[in-house]
């Protein structure tokens, strides 16, 4: 084991040179070993050469080039505009696992470049739609991948595909299993490959599995990881344009980190510029000046919402609304988009996930509410009872910052 962590050393160089009757001096290469590379080089170019004028000439020669450079094409970016206009006319209220289920059904049936799968878990993270045929044993005209019970290794494979090109690879499992995948998820990250991770069942929120289901610390954990985009969408239209960002990050991995309980579609008006690609913006402004500003990500953002309008009917104190989508793409934003976004008032940040992180975002004066211990079992409601993760917590705290105590 000494070698594992330490060079060899000139005795051990020497033995080794020595017994593989390698004469010459460092870095030398004999003239015979260049002329042999060379020869290889040249039957190489040959070959090449054959190979890029039979390219040239053939019909799919465009095809192949757009697969080559992995780009999805305009038509993604056009069909998920129309699918988040139509579903805020509907307000559809779905999990955002469900969400992103009928997100990337518009997106398979616009781009071919996809390859999906999950870790055993594809009827609970959702991540195949209609029309996908399994990569099977002989069988490799398909388009999702069942890697079985093994997160690191498809995280691994998925780096793959993607440094292989051609192809944009998603998977899915549960949010408290990145502890499993954690290591070719960094590498992602570290290779700047645009790999996608589909992590559902995000928090408490998923009831009655418990605590070793329940992710307490991975938000943060993700959020520390350089070159990684981080997203918790709080509706069906934050779930669609994350995934529009995550497909034209093409040198950062992304990860959707998705609810397994309904939530509603949040926005009192329809946008069709993608609002998350700042990271956060202001879901509610106030009219007039903040008194409190609410800082949410995910499901929590209802919470914060649900405070707001009970603040301001009971207690006439105004609370602009914040979702945060994605912390990354907000730390990019220039100062004047976060004093825009984040305001002079107190700050109250509402996430079921551990604090780390947030004082950035909420300040000296401000207040968390969320998860300060792992999770338990029962059901989502009493469990956000349970945690104190709720508009009523939220109320309380607004009321203290801004000198109006009950």
């Amino acid at each position: 084991e000494k070698t594992h962590g330490a060079p060899l050393g000139a005795d051990e160089i020497a033995a080794t040179r020595a017994n593989i009757g390698w004469p010459h001096e460092p870095f030398f290469v004999p003239k015979n070993v260049i002329a042999s590379w060379h020869a290889v080089a040249e039957r190489g170019a040959v070959a090449r050469k054959a190979w890029e004028a039979r390219l040239e000439v053939s019909p799919r020669r465009k095809a192949f080039g757009e697969m080559l450079a992995s780009s999805v094409g305009s038509r993604v970016a056009r069909d998920l505009k129309a699918f988040r206009k139509e579903h805020f006319e509907k307000a559809t209220k779905v999990a955002t696992r469900k969400s992103s289920e009928m997100a990337l059904a518009v997106i398979n049936n616009a781009t071919s470049l996809t390859i999906g799968g999950s870790a055993d878990l594809t009827h609970s993270n959702l991540t195949v739609t209609k029309g996908m045929e399994s990569i099977r044993p002989g069988k490799f005209k398909g388009r999702y991948i069942h890697y079985g019970i093994r997160e690191h290794g498809m995280a691994a494979a998925m780096n793959g595909i993607a440094l292989h090109k051609g192809f944009v690879p998603y998977g899915g499992t549960f949010m408290v299993f990145t502890d499993y995948a954690r290591g070719a998820m960094r590498l992602s990250a570290l290779m700047e490959q645009r790999v996608i991770y589909v992590m559902t069942h995000d928090s408490i929120g998923l009831g009655e599995d418990g605590p070793t289901h329940q992710p307490v610390e991975h938000l943060a954990m993700l959020r520390a990881t350089p070159n990684m985009n981080v997203f918790r969408p709080a509706d069906i239209i934050e779930t669609a344009e994350a995934w529009e960002l995550a497909l034209a990050n093409e040198k950062t991995p992304s990860v959707l980190v998705l609810s397994r309980q309904n939530l509603p579609m949040l926005r009192d008006r329809h946008n069709p510029e993608n609002q998350s690609a700042k990271g956060a913006y202001v879901l509610r402004e106030t009219a007039g000046p903040r008194d409190v500003t609410l800082l949410a990500t995910g499901s929590e953002v209802e919470i914060a919402k649900a405070a707001s309008d009970q603040l301001l009917a009971e207690n006439g104190i105004r609370a602009a609304i914040i979702s945060m989508p994605c912390w990354e793409l907000f730390e990019k934003q220039d100062k004047a988009w976060h004093n825009a976004v984040l305001g002079s008032a107190p700050r109250i940040a509402i996430e079921a996930a551990a604090r780390l992180g947030w004082d950035r975002w909420i300040g000296e004066n401000g207040a968390f509410i969320g998860m300060n211990s792992f999770g338990a079992s029962a059901p989502a409601p009493e469990l956000y009872k349970h945690f104190g993760i709720t508009a009523d917590a939220v109320i309380a705290k607004a009321l203290e910052l801004t000198g109006r105590r009950q």
